[in-house]
């Protein structure tokens, strides 16, 4: 079974990584929510360890990035806010579990075995996600976040994103996205496209360092982190 854990106590971490693989578990350990986020991305577990005050994306706003892709993977917290308010605030972001700090490592075996028992298969058969970088596209809910936080787009900003992220970084012409997302329903040579683009760019990008949707001159537009 493999553990990923979100941590940025380095002393706390490596204890509690040690601690659960003497007891046969596999444990990585993150110390800042958005590497966390593209960790998941590149490997499969069982189970999420999240702290809540971390680095860059909190552990709450992790949780609530996994639930709108991933409904089953147990997540417990562990955290120094002991508030019922606290507590509250996490299961409302459907977290299965919270622990707070300090608590004794065999407390959090019992309860991480507890949820691995209870565990279904995962079936995401119903959701289909399309993530790129700290970009998730849930095209069933038709919802879109970055870096945890839900971005509001408008039908038509939705369908072109979707269409851009389809591509999978291949360029594709203002024609093409016509076809596409607006069936032709307007001009080719009016500024609709640009205009929209304009607008994801808005909302996906301004607030980022890291800039998703590229011009390429003369072609067309494509959606990478590079």
């Amino acid at each position: 079974m493999n553990i990923l854990l979100l941590e940025d106590d380095l002393i706390l971490s490596a204890e509690l990584c040690k601690f659960l693989e003497s007891n046969n578990f596999a444990c990585d350990k993150i110390y800042d929510g958005e590497t966390f986020l593209r960790q998941i991305k590149n490997k499969s577990y069982d189970l999420y360890l999240l702290d809540i005050n971390v680095p860059k994306i909190n552990g709450l706003d992790v949780c609530q990035t996994i639930r709108s892709f991933d409904k089953n993977t147990p997540i417990i917290i562990i955290s120094a806010y002991g508030d019922l308010s606290d507590k509250k605030d996490a299961f409302t972001r459907l977290a299965d579990d919270y622990l707070v700090k300090p608590f004794q490592f065999e407390e959090l075996l019992l309860r991480v075995n507890s949820l691995l028992r209870r565990k279904t298969p995962v079936d995401n058969s119903d959701q289909e996600i399309i993530r790129i970088d700290d970009l998730i596209i849930n095209k069933t809910e038709q919802k879109v976040f970055r870096a945890g936080n839900e971005i509001n787009l408008t039908l038509k900003e939705f369908q072109l994103l979707d269409y851009l992220a389809e591509a999978q970084g291949r360029t594709v012409s203002k024609q093409q996205i016509t076809e596409h997302v607006w069936e032709h329903n307007f001009n080719t040579n009016t500024n609709t496209v640009e205009v929209y683009i304009n607008f994801l760019r808005k909302k996906i990008d301004k607030d980022f360092k890291v800039k998703l949707i590229h011009t390429r001159s003369g072609f067309g537009y494509y959606l990478s982190p590079l």
